[in-house]
């Protein structure tokens, strides 16, 4: 007994001194480890790595950048589903305990006694938020400590529900996606609050090992992970015994989803992630910026859809380059091996890759990929005759393997209906284009489209593409001359002509496009018919200095233009963006005006660090811009006179109506005006066009800078992807006729000479004139008719002899 009460006596001294010292040495290590612990006010305002969003205007996603994909969500957002469903998972007792679990320790302490193994883990949610936050992975025991009463101060100074809120914006959950709030769109393109429970429950699974219960690369252990937390749930009287058994029966259907994009404007996006990658630098792709861009949904859409349909069309008129690659198809036997033949082969713009598997006479067998087979028709063949150069075909095809073999890499393009299925064989052009539209009122960007696909070629032809303007620039002499006092109905001869100029390298004999030569003819024909000889006369007559210094007042830099006669051809390098900006100037009343892309931006808390303020066109405030309603708002300065751009509009709507452009007129518009461009050997074909409310540039290149080929010009190459991109841009749009201001006047003249016409002279015609240098100007017999513009003063019943 008196042993037994000695041994009794030894156990408590012993256990009270291990505990006194235990104790001791608690306070000595909390009085050692506290003071170098990181404040926790800085979880107060935390501000995660969130990539930078770029939206149009009308707030749809274009792109999104950087590293780790996160959608920072409050703890309200949360569903309490899905709360519940991480709480049976990683800390069940989460609400109960301070912070740290002793519990869950003790039981991790006997698991390592008894196996000397842990199997078992101590670690709580806040401790998890102490790690993820401020301590590194190592395995230490001083980081457990440090981890401990980290989590403690965490649990003493913020509330149980910010806890929650920053763990689950927090944890990696595997695919760069950080936070609950990627994971649901990056696995299932959902928004949170849109995951049923079996979701919920394969998403709070991840966090103890993202990779190894990842559901796309491991789908049979990430099974087994979303069911024990399902059991979890379940035995915690989170969900019923029902929900665990229509939850745990699911199928996974996790699969690897990219940002939801609702708008294709990668070449914007790369402009925009350029930008703000100048103002921020790394931080850009991190700090959470949101910016919106002037990009219009619909319109950047159409203008997609717009060019690539001129590209096909070209490819169409130029004949089949052959298959993108041959597969020997003798040695495959299972469909898996023709999927992983095209694995390597992605979709180019609206081009799916396809292996041909059959050939018939006249009809294919292509094997698309995800067990897909289809068949192309004749119909969807017959185009392909033999391509040999950009002005020579093969002859036509009769049958189908005149055309392509079985093993054969090809394009699709699919053209079905609601009613009918209908593919095409096509191929990735060679050709090259670019498309840019504006709002001549600020310069606000409405669509741009840099090529055929960003992915295939990253270049943006809209920005970056220095080629000649071609007969665009026509405008710009033409408005310049008539600053040098002509007219519309000033007489210039359209003859051969030959110079002999040093800075043209020899002798040079411009020729107009068709070889032939057409005599006197007035400049607003000569204009409309893109007459080159009458051009390079009118800027000789003008003297190139006058055209340069003019030329200035539509943004380019006269020390960049050419100094010879050759600019009256438009021999200068410029941007399609170039080309946009200056007509801008025509089409919004003469006012200079500067482009831009990005409206606004705003920071992580949806603050605006950055706002456009253009300047805007404001034709009531010449007098006195600083008298505007806001005062802060900037005017656009006027740099061409109301009467210049009246005249310039009244001749280019002739290009229209009467010119090199009529294909147009199937818009059933009489506000359109415009100026095609095609430079020497068809290098370059333009279409420039515009109306009050948008101006549009299309160009369409070889980036060699190759001929184009024979009869490629820009009403056949360029116009008509402006005319399907102005199809959609002018839908609701109501049409303001060119009115005429003061200081013009309108005057019957003889169009063989451009003078004045005697009141009963047969055959003559009405011009417009600025008042100050009408033929033999008589205030008697001027008619001052106020038109609309409808038909730039020519009477209908009235042909033009020219």
């Amino acid at each position: 007994m008196k042993l037994l009460t000695k041994i009794l006596k030894l156990g408590f001294w012993a256990l009270f001194i291990t505990g006194f010292f235990g104790v001791v040495g608690a306070i000595v290590t909390f009085f050692y480890l506290d003071p170098k612990l990181p404040s926790i006010d800085n979880l107060k305002h935390v501000q995660f790595q969130v990539p930078l969003r770029v939206f149009s205007r009308d707030a749809k996603l274009i792109a999104e950048f950087g590293e780790k994909r996160r959608i920072p969500l409050d703890y309200q957002a949360l569903p309490p589903q899905l709360i519940q469903a991480f709480l049976a998972a990683e800390d069940n007792r989460f609400f109960e305990h301070p912070g740290v679990d002793y519990q869950g320790i003790l039981r991790a302490i006997v698991q390592l006694v008894l196996t000397g193994e842990k199997k078992q883990g101590g670690s709580t949610i806040t401790m998890q938020v102490a790690r993820n936050f401020f301590l590194s992975r190592e395995k230490t025991y001083i980081r457990k400590l440090n981890e401990i009463l980290l989590a403690l101060k965490i649990e003493s100074e913020l509330s149980k529900e910010k806890i929650l809120e920053l763990y689950l914006n927090k944890i990696y959950l595997g695919h760069r996606a950080y936070g609950v709030g990627a994971a649901a769109q990056v696995y299932y393109g959902k928004k949170i609050e849109e995951l049923d429970l079996a979701q919920m429950a394969m998403v709070a699974g991840l966090p103890k090992a993202p990779s190894a219960y990842n559901p796309v690369t491991d789908p049979a252990r990430a099974l087994e992970r979303r069911n024990y937390v399902l059991g979890q749930m379940r035995r915690l009287s989170y969900i019923t015994e029902e929900q665990f058994q229509s939850a745990s029966s699911a199928p996974v259907t996790a699969r690897i989803h990219s940002a939801n994009l609702e708008v294709e404007a990668p070449y914007v996006a790369e402009m925009v992630r350029a930008e703000l990658f100048e103002r921020y630098g790394e931080n850009a792709y991190t700090d959470g910026f949101t910016v919106y861009t002037t990009i219009d949904s619909r319109l950047q859409s159409a203008a997609n859809r717009a060019l690539r349909s001129a590209l096909q069309a070209y490819d169409l008129r130029h004949g089949y380059r052959g298959a993108e690659a041959h597969f020997d198809l003798t040695q495959v036997s299972e469909e898996r091996d023709l999927e992983l033949l095209l694995k390597e082969y992605g979709k180019v713009a609206d081009l799916l890759p396809a292996i041909v598997t059959k050939v018939e006479e006249r009809s294919i067998e292509v094997f698309l990929g995800n067990g897909q087979r289809a068949t192309i028709e004749w119909e969807g063949l017959k185009w392909a005759q033999k391509y040999k150069s950009e002005d020579y075909r093969g002859a036509a095809p009769k049958r189908a393997d005149e055309v392509v073999n079985i093993g054969d890499l090809v394009r699709v393009l699919d053209q079905s209906t609601a009613e009918k299925r209908s593919l095409r064989l096509a191929q990735i052009p060679a050709v090259e284009g670019a498309l840019v539209s504006l709002d001549p009122n600020d310069g606000a960007l409405i669509a741009l489209i840099g090529g055929y696909d960003f992915f295939n070629s990253k270049f943006n032809r809209v920005t970056q593409a220095q080629r000649q303007a071609g007969s665009g620039f026509k405008a710009f002499i033409y408005s310049a001359a008539l600053e040098a006092g002509f007219t519309p109905a000033s007489l210039i001869n359209d003859a051969p002509i030959v110079f002999n100029d040093p800075s043209l390298e020899g002798t040079w004999r411009p020729e107009n496009y068709s070889g032939e030569f057409f005599g006197p003819t007035r400049l607003r024909y000569a204009l409309t018919k893109s007459r080159n000889l009458v051009s390079i006369r009118l800027l000789r007559s003008m003297g190139i200095s006058h055209a340069l210094s003019h030329a200035e007042h539509f943004g380019f830099d006269p020390n960049a233009l050419p100094h010879n006669l050759s600019l009256a051809l438009g021999s200068a390098a410029v941007t399609p963006l170039q080309m946009a900006t200056a007509y801008a100037v025509l089409a919004n009343g003469g006012y200079r005006i500067s482009q831009y892309l990005i409206e606004r931006i705003e920071d992580n808390q949806g603050v605006a660090v950055y706002r456009a303020n253009p300047a805007r066109v404001c034709e009531n405030c010449e007098s006195d811009p600083s008298e505007g309603d806001d005062k802060e708002e900037t005017f656009a300065p006027r740099v061409i006179s109301a009467q210049n751009h009246y005249l310039m509009n009244s001749m280019m709507q002739d290009v229209i109506r009467r010119g090199t452009a009529t294909k147009a007129r199937v818009l059933g518009r009489d506000d359109l005006a415009g100026k095609t461009g095609t430079t020497n050997d068809q290098k370059d074909a333009w279409f420039n066009g515009f109306n009050r409310s948008n101006v549009a540039i299309a160009w369409v290149g070889f980036d060699s800078a190759k001929p184009l080929g024979r009869g490629e010009v820009g009403g056949t190459a360029a116009l008509p992807a402006w005319i399907d991109y102005m199809k959609e841009a002018l839908k609701g749009v109501a049409e303001k006729p060119l009115v005429m201001p003061p200081g013009i006047v309108t005057v019957r003249i003889d169009p063989n000479t451009g003078k004045r016409a005697g009141p009963d002279q047969a055959g003559s015609i009405f011009e417009v004139f600025r008042d100050d240098n009408a033929p033999e100007m008589d205030q008697q017999r001027l008619s001052r008719t106020t038109r609309s513009g409808g038909t730039n003063g020519l009477p209908v019943k009235d042909e033009d002899p020219f």
